[in-house]
């Protein structure tokens, strides 16, 4: 017979009452009357976390927000710096996580469709961490090119790790192996555009462009968009191209290959140039000769075309409805050393009234942006169908209110990034059908003027980048360019002069 810490065996007679009422401790505590007391035991410390676990679990969180709680990527990643263990990740591991959500969310429905390979049942929906959690590790075996066994590795201790994914670690680490070793040739065989871009998108498309071509756009948008920069002075592009070790594009963009984090890359903190891609470089030079001028840029922020306006010796009105787009307006202009040609002003462009007109006037639309899901794979998962049809009658507003802004002889500018119809050429066309239009005529955009090819410029005469086009357009002999890696963005421009007098 064993005996408790007080000697009594634990057949002991004594009544239950008694032993639940008597003091509980060693003999020399009760006779002194005083209460056993023991010492706390310290918590135990969770194990130390894996490297590269605080960029997983950031990348999780932000496919849950896109896909389940329809919040834009970046604004979801902005939104978690209340949470202090992912607001001091590093900003290499930030980075990398970000990289996953936007890789999943690009190819969300070719993940989708090999992980269901090797899942005999769908997982429930009370399952989404673990859903994200495994999107998130097939996306670094099949795309990013991270070592299956990292992966694999990081997602279980993920799991393990997390309350509303605990049970599903061994799930997790049978279903990525098979990933791992199956994976790449299902992934070769899949109908991308059918699976990854919405099927009433890839209609409307093929309504639009063709059903090739409607391809065409549809793979391009699903690749991961390079790095493009405007910079501040043109005749150094070459110097910077070289100093970054990119290329300079026959637009006078600086495409870069491989590069590290954008602040860290030499000529950032000296403002000498500016993040912006080479489709949205396109439409301010639709201005013309701008130096000396006053230019409103209408749905301004966050400020490349302001940037380049003022760079080339405007001295811009930049408005927008956004306080916080504003800000970073103004930070990216500052950067510049462009303040001084810059007035921020917060407002509704479609009802704002400066009491003067302008030499020109550049209207960057609000809109569908289906031309930039390279850059905003987001977009494939919060559009909806009904969306341009709203989106065209907020944009003929503005359109209107923009037209009276314009000066006799000025000239505005209308563009969207948008791929759909209805906000772009219909727009126009509405706008030159209705009494305010009758006093506009359309100018034709060259394709020399921007550094362009031939197939950018659509009738009657405007502006028309497809994800699939090439970024270089004509040489300095007229020659077309050979095609380049990762397109540009799918834009929108037409140019509109207001009659004389």
């Amino acid at each position: 017979m064993t005996g408790d810490k007080t000697g009594r065996g634990r057949g002991s007679t004594r009544p239950l009452g008694e032993r639940q009422l008597r003091p509980r401790g060693r003999p020399d505590e009760r006779r002194a009357g005083r209460p056993r007391t023991q010492p706390e035991r310290p918590a135990k410390a969770p194990p130390p976390e894996p490297a590269g676990l605080g960029a997983r679990r950031l990348a999780a969180r932000l496919i849950e927000a896109v896909l389940g709680q329809h919040r834009a990527l970046d604004d979801a990643l902005d939104g978690l710096g209340h949470d202090a263990s992912l607001a001091a990740l590093e900003p290499r591991d930030r980075g990398f996580g970000r990289l996953i959500a936007a890789t999943v969310l690009r190819r969300a429905g070719s993940l989708d469709t090999v992980l269901g390979r090797f899942i005999e049942r769908p997982l429930p929906q009370t399952a989404s961490r673990a859903k994200s959690i495994l999107l998130s590790a097939a996306a670094q075996i099949l795309l990013i090119g991270t070592p299956a066994h990292a992966a694999i590795n990081l997602a279980v201790e993920q799991c393990r790790r997390d309350g509303a994914a605990r049970r599903y670690d061994k799930l997790a680490n049978a279903v990525l192996r098979r990933v791992a070793a199956d994976g790449p040739a299902i992934l070769r065989d899949l109908a991308i555009e059918k699976l990854d871009v919405p099927a009433w998108m890839l209609k409307r498309w093929s309504s639009a462009y063709g059903e090739d071509r409607a391809r065409e756009i549809a793979i391009a948008s699903l690749a991961e968009a390079p790095l493009d920069l405007s910079v501040k002075v043109p005749s150094e592009a070459s110097s910077w191209a070289a100093k970054l070790g990119g290329r300079v594009l026959t637009s006078g963009t600086v495409r870069l290959g491989d590069h590290g984090r954008i602040e860290d890359l030499e000529g950032f903190a000296e403002g000498a140039w500016w993040v912006q891609d080479a489709a949205a470089a396109l439409p301010a030079r639709l201005l013309g000769l701008v130096a000396g001028r006053e230019i409103a840029d209408l749905c301004a922020a966050p400020g490349g075309k302001t940037a380049a306006l003022a760079a080339a010796g405007a001295h811009v009105v930049a408005v927008d409805a956004s306080g916080a787009r504003l800000e970073r307006l103004k930070a990216n202009v500052a950067r510049l050393g462009l303040g001084e040609r810059v007035e921020v002003v917060e407002a509704d462009a479609a009802t704002w009234e400066p009491g003067r007109r302008f030499d020109g006037v550049l209207l960057d639309a609000p809109c569908t942006a289906t031309g930039t899901i390279r850059r905003h794979p987001d977009i494939l998962h919060l559009k909806r169908e009904t969306d341009a049809a709203r989106l065209a009658s907020l944009q003929r507003q503005l359109i209107e209110q923009a037209a009276r802004l314009v000066k006799p002889g000025g000239r505005l500018v209308y563009c969207v990034c948008s791929l759909e119809p209805e906000e772009g050429p219909g727009g126009v066309e509405a706008f030159l059908a209705g009494a305010m239009g009758r006093d506009f005529v359309r100018m034709p955009v060259q394709a020399e003027e921007v550094g362009g090819a031939p197939e950018w410029i659509v009738a009657p005469g405007d502006l028309r980048t497809l994800p699939y086009h090439s970024p270089d357009g004509v040489d300095g002999s007229g020659a077309v360019a050979p095609a380049a890696a990762s397109g540009m963005d799918g834009f929108y421009a037409a140019r509109l002069v207001r009659r004389a007098g």
